[in-house]
């Protein structure tokens, strides 16, 4: 890989973590791509406003890129590694998406049949920046060379997990099994109270004697916006812990929630009645 200052990573796509992922390698020296083809606007006022450079389509980011970084959905992080892969691209693969490591082994076999070395990868954290804290985990065998990247930003650290293949991948479903998981989870128990008429009171006693959940709930509402994204990353965290051997189920019901969420089928509670009842206590 060419030298840190002039490595060109080609990123798909600038969401708001992408983007944000984008301007950090912008700041510490390298030069970054993306492709509008099939984007939106939103997506290119991100990119723009990152400084990113449009290489117009996959094909042509993919032609000049040393490495590709795959920020997306869970559900799509195959397919995006399917059409990297079909422009034979050969550098370096980074799959930074909140995947299963079995979902990681079949997308590094999509790349490394093309001709391309994978890094499995995944963010903590929000979008980065100046102070966020946010931390990209890294494993395989290059993950130094993408960690360098970002070595000296205040945008986000990079953390290299050792040589196995796919250990980003079971750090990230570990660590969302319990923060996308016990989410839904409150939404659950929120919901339940609510219908049988003791809302107030569960809040009540939450202010009294588990004085957390009352700000945990309210960070799970304010995350509603992210169900669409979180049902399939949950699916992957199901089948993580199937893969194992152990009990899915948990994760399967939280997908599930989240799915309920982006569907209107599980509709949010009042905020001004959780504060209310907390204010009481």
């Amino acid at each position: 890989m060419a030298p840190a200052r002039s490595v060109v990573v080609g990123l798909l796509h600038p969401g708001s973590m992408g983007a944000s992922v984008g301007a950090a390698l912008i700041e510490r020296g390298s030069r970054v791509l993306w492709a509008s083809a099939a984007r939106s606007n939103e997506s290119a006022r991100r990119a723009e406003d990152a400084g990113m450079e449009d290489a117009g389509s996959v094909a042509g980011l993919c032609a000049q890129a040393d490495v590709v970084l795959s920020i997306c959905p869970p559900h799509a992080a195959l397919d995006v590694a399917r059409q990297v892969a079909a422009t034979a691209f050969a550098g370096l693969y980074v799959d930074a998406n909140a995947v299963a490591p079995a979902t990681a082994l079949e997308i590094r076999g999509v790349v490394e049949a093309a001709g391309a070395r994978f890094v499995d990868g995944d963010l903590i954290g929000g979008p980065m920046g100046p102070g966020t804290g946010t931390r990209m985990f890294l494993s395989g065998p290059d993950a130094p060379a993408i960690a360098s990247l970002l070595s000296g930003s205040d945008r986000g650290e990079a953390v290299v997990l050792g040589d196995n293949p796919t250990a980003a991948s079971a750090m990230k479903m570990s660590y969302a099994a319990w923060t996308k998981g016990t989410a839904a989870l409150l939404l659950v128990v929120e919901a339940a109270a609510r219908a049988n008429g003791v809302e107030d009171a569960l809040f009540g006693e939450w202010a009294r004697s588990q004085p957390d959940l009352p700000e945990r709930l309210a960070a799970a509402h304010h995350s509603l916006p992210k169900a669409w994204r979180w049902s399939g990353e949950m699916d992957e965290v199901a089948r993580s812990l199937r893969d194992l051997g152990l009990p899915d189920g948990f994760a399967a019901a939280a997908a599930e929630v989240w799915r309920a969420v982006t569907e209107g089928r599980l509709p949010p509670g009042d905020p001004s009645r959780r504060s209310t009842s907390g204010d009481r206590s």
